[in-house]
């Protein structure tokens, strides 16, 4: 009888846990200046590693992501017809806690998918992901860099 009772409140316990565990909105945008790193270009193929400096806006009422910094790695490969870049990118919150994630797609208007990886302080044990695409771009303030705002929409969790 003890032991349906533990097992019962273990049970219970565990499932109070994911009932409370409510996954958040994202929805940011982050607009960056970037440079470009060339490894090869031709006509045939063109491999080239980017970083990335920005900052972001929240367009949700719950403010995530609202004045972070950011800084992206990664790394592009085009041939005709085709582009898939991948990399991750450091999010700095105001008071100092970071996360990681992970990203991946064609990018532009096109967009990809990321995922958290990591995280400290608050952002401890983050999971989550969702999706990004660029909404806009401006003309190149010098030659091997670009400018340009994504749109990241997504949901995150955090441990209780």
């Amino acid at each position: 009888m003890i032991r349906l009772i533990s097992i019962s409140l273990i049970g219970l316990v565990m499932f109070l846990q994911v009932a409370d565990a409510e996954e958040k909105t994202i929805d940011i945008t982050s607009c960056r200046s970037g440079t470009i790193n060339m490894l090869t270009a031709s006509k045939d193929l063109t491999v080239y590693g980017i970083e990335l400096k920005g900052i972001t806006r929240s367009n949700h009422e719950n403010k995530f992501g609202d004045n972070f910094t950011d800084k992206c790695i990664g790394v592009i490969r085009a041939k005709p017809g085709e582009r898939m870049g991948n990399g991750y990118c450091k999010y700095l919150d105001p008071n100092g806690g970071i996360f990681i994630v992970g990203w991946a797609g064609p990018g532009g208007k096109e967009g990809g998918t990321w995922k958290f990886l990591h995280g400290t302080g608050k952002w401890k044990g983050i999971t989550g992901g969702g999706k990004y695409w660029q909404i806009t771009s401006g003309k190149p303030i010098e030659s091997g860099t670009f400018q340009y705002c994504t749109q990241i929409t997504g949901t995150f969790d955090l441990p209780k």
